[in-house]
């Protein structure tokens, strides 16, 4: 399991794909509400003057010296839901995140989000 502490280290590193095609390069982490454990991560592509930030799950991801290793190809990351680098994941974008990754999203009872940034 990653803990949080030790990502935050890993911001600006290189995150790659499971075959290790350099995807971008992390940006910030995200931890689900209910359990407060790392759940995404943002990870800055685009060209030089058009950066913007996509989501990619940290489930199953490897933390080695100067890379963050995710179990997601890049095709699939870059497709991904995005917002600009200066943008924060609007509420109402966040289940499509997870729908693009076919993973479950439950917001909180009340209707909390699932994500938060750290």
């Amino acid at each position: 399991m990653i803990q949080i502490a030790d990502i935050r280290e890993w911001r600006t590193h290189d995150v790659i794909d499971a075959s290790g095609h350099k995807i971008g390069e992390l940006e910030s982490v995200y931890v689900d509400t209910s359990t407060d454990e790392p759940a995404m991560a943002t990870v800055k592509v685009g060209l030089p003057t058009r950066h913007r930030l996509v989501f990619v799950p940290l489930a199953d991801a490897v933390v080695g010296p100067g890379y963050v290793k995710v179990a997601h190809a890049k095709s699939l990351v870059k497709r991904g839901p995005s917002i600009g680098t200066d943008d924060v994941l609007p509420a109402e974008d966040e289940a499509s995140v997870f729908r693009h990754y076919d993973l479950p999203y439950k917001p909180g009872a009340d209707g909390e989000r699932q994500l938060a940034r750290r």
